[in-house]
């Protein structure tokens, strides 16, 4: 770091929103920091805190790289980047899941098993195709990947491709648009990670933010434990 701050980088939207709510609830500075706000950098001199904001898939990067020293992102995101990069502590919130999901006829037809729907086609539409490949690699199914960056329920629609990887929460747009769970990959919520360099260098300093970190995490899992 060219700096004697501590920096953070945080995901934009709804993930750096409950982040903002973690940070706050670790006795870390976030008076005026906006996650969609156009200022993309917010410094604290007194107690040397900075946050970058970030597009979410970008935040492994700055962390791998050292412009971040810690950060917040998507288990989904940091498996589909691969950064080299310390993973410290689950933070609980951002829950969604991973999952290969085919139109329910499709799926009715093949007796319900993965293998006999891939017999014939054996594309695979996905915005995350590291997961993807690494999924159907690891059960020996060779499969063709086709990224996409949107609308990944589309694919099978229009023919081109049988099933798709994706992040689901609900699973309501499945529903929507005839699709159904055919094999669960792994869950996912947001993670707090660090740069591997600035984590043996800074070690004692950057260990009592991840330590208010996670004991902020942990009581706001109790909390919501406590209310369901």
């Amino acid at each position: 770091m060219v700096t004697n701050l501590l920096t953070l980088a945080l995901p934009k939207g709804k993930l750096g929103q409950d982040a903002l709510q973690l940070l706050q609830a670790a006795g870390l500075p976030v008076e005026g920091v906006a996650t969609e706000a156009r200022q993309l950098t917010f410094t604290f001199p007194a107690p040397g805190i900075r946050y970058l904001i970030c597009r979410p898939t970008d935040v492994p990067t700055y962390v791998e790289y050292g412009a971040a020293d810690l950060g917040i992102v998507g288990k989904d995101t940091l498996a589909e980047a691969g950064a080299d990069v310390f993973e410290l502590v689950d933070l609980g919130f951002g829950y969604c899941r991973f999952v290969v999901a085919a139109p329910r006829e499709r799926w009715e037809e093949a007796g319900r098993s993965l293998e006999n729907l891939l017999a014939g086609s054996r594309r695979v539409a996905t915005k995350f195709p590291r997961v993807a490949a690494s999924f159907f690699q690891e059960r020996g199914l060779p499969v063709e990947i086709i990224k996409l960056h949107g609308n990944i329920e589309l694919a099978p629609r229009a023919g081109l491709a049988d099933l798709i990887v994706d992040i689901v929460s609900t699973g309501r747009t499945l529903k929507e648009n005839d699709l159904v769970e055919v094999a669960p990959i792994f869950p996912s919520t947001a993670r707090l990670i660090a740069n591997r360099v600035s984590y043996r260098i800074n070690y004692r300093r950057l260990t009592s933010v991840v330590e208010a970190l996670k004991r902020a995490a942990v009581q706001g899992g109790e909390k919501i434990a406590t209310t369901n």
